[in-house]
Parts: structure tokens; sequence; C-alpha cells
């Protein structure tokens, strides 16, 4: 029996994007197990844990072997307790690259039995950012075609109609 390839997709998932969703969906189809980590702790974020952790459950219902746990403190040990075998990264962009390539540098300098594994976003969502969400539906636009529908109805319920 060989071991299961379990893979870490991390982030701070606020909220959860359909660019979020399609690159789970991808890693879903390339590891055994997939663990959506939603990061605890840094910037401040609009939803709280307990808030984007119901939203990313909700976002990986569909893939029994996907699962959403929260995480605080260093990504290597998390993925090191979770005996992972990668990290999974979207790349949009040359300014992803860089930053990304730099946290995987030491990510397996801190964990050498963890790789990072980058995938590009599907074309129709390479644009999509967590960020850009947030400010459109706080400037009351419409993010209907960024997010799933529950996603949405929380961003409206948060920054008002």
């Amino acid at each position: 029996m060989s071991t299961p390839r379990i893979a870490i997709f991390p982030g701070t998932f606020d909220p959860i994007t359909l660019g979020h969703a399609d690159l789970v969906e991808r890693a879903a189809a390339l590891f055994d197990q997939v663990i959506v980590a939603v990061a605890a702790e840094g910037r401040k974020t609009m939803f709280t844990l307990k808030e984007r952790l119901a939203m990313v459950t909700e976002a990986i219902a569909e893939y029994p072997h996907v699962r959403a746990k929260a995480f605080d403190g260093l990504l290597t040990e998390f993925g090191l307790r979770h005996e992972a075998s990668a990290f999974v990264r979207g790349i949009r962009g040359s300014r992803d690259w860089d930053y990304e390539m730099q946290m995987a540098f030491a990510n397996r300098g801190l964990a050498p039995s963890i790789d990072t594994v980058f995938l590009p976003p599907s074309p129709g969502t390479s644009w999509i950012t967590g960020t850009l969400v947030r400010e459109v539906a706080r400037l009351g636009g419409d993010v209907g075609s960024w997010v799933s529908p529950s996603v949405a109805d929380a961003l409206i319920a948060k920054t008002g109609p």
C-alpha cells in the first residue's frame, strides 16, 4: 500500500473566490487528499476565521477527499503535522511568481520533504483576487460572477446592499 499524496492549499480565503475553487478542483484531481488550510492569523480580514472556514467548507463539499482546517503559525509545521507531500499555490503572473518562489525556497529550507506545486489559474478566473472582490463589494458592486452565491450573500451582509 502506497502512502497517500497529501497536498495543502493555504490561504486566508477572505473570501474564497471562484479562482480559489478552481485551484481546489484541480488539486483534488492530482492528490489523494487536499487540506485547504485557512490562515487564522495575519492581516486584518473582513470575515472571521469561523466564517471563512464555513465558506471554504461549503465550497469544497463536493470533494470527499478535500477538507478545510484552520492553521496558525508556520505553514511548514502544519504541513509536517499532516504528513503533506506538497503545498499547492496559484500563480497568476510574474508578481505572484517572484513572491511564491521566495516562499517555496523558504518552505523547502524549513521542510525539505514538502515540495511546492504551482498551478496557473484557468483563464476565466486568472484575474480574480480576494482583495478585488472585497473592494468591489464594499463599493456596492456586483461580485456574483466572481464568488459562489452564498459568498456573495455573505459579502452583502457584511458590506450592505
